[in-house]
């Protein structure tokens, strides 16, 4: 089988991840297995420059057709607010999910309810001396003040999915596999993937 590089040290996205890509006639590779430590500065004005970006880096490093991904939270109160800046909302380079959940809440308090959002994902494959592939996923959902569950990280305690009563850190993997954005653009990206290995 081929491989395929997962250009990501989110220990949470790889196991999302391998989860959806499971039956994907590849193997899967993770930037530590072949011992590459990139920081890649995300300085794109979109997702897809900025998984672009992941992309290239990683697959320049190790010759393999490679997946990068790159997500934000939107906000409607907040005017698109962090999308991309999503994990860089505060600007200590060393606060933690929980420092940015309560971030959030401070910027939306006094607002009113309900505040509506959804998680965006764009997903870029690259081909080593060829071009970039994308996909995209989208999850409707709300903000709520209190957090909800211990499956998730990032913003999934506080993001409702008000169609199910769940928080995203609620759901079981298997659930969040077919519900959330980065599930639904990997599995966008899965046709293009499986003809891209076969190649």
């Amino acid at each position: 089988m081929k491989p395929l590089l997962l250009a990501t040290n989110n220990q949470g996205k790889v196991k999302e991840m391998q989860a959806i890509l499971a039956a994907l006639p590849a193997r899967l590779v993770l930037p530590s297995d072949l011992g590459l430590k990139l920081e890649v500065v995300e300085d794109g004005q979109t997702y897809a420059e900025n998984a672009t970006l992941k992309a290239r880096a990683f697959s320049q490093a190790s010759g393999l057709v490679t997946l990068a991904d790159d997500s934000g939270l939107e906000v409607d109160a907040l005017d698109g607010l962090p999308g991309l800046h999503s994990h860089r909302l505060l600007a200590d380079p060393n606060a933690s999910d929980a420092d940015r959940r309560a971030r959030l809440l401070e910027l939306l308090s006094g607002k009113p309810v309900p505040w509506k959002a959804h998680f965006h994902c764009t997903v870029a494959i690259i081909v080593p001396q060829d071009k970039v592939y994308y996909a995209e996923g989208d999850c409707p959902g709300e903000i709520i003040p209190q957090e909800r569950g211990s499956n998730g990280f990032g913003y999934d305690p506080i993001f409702l999915l008000a169609w199910i009563g769940k928080t995203m850190a609620e759901l079981t993997m298997e659930e969040k596999n077919h519900l959330s954005h980065r599930a639904l653009a990997v599995q966008a990206a899965i046709p293009l993937l499986e003809r891209l290995l076969a190649d």
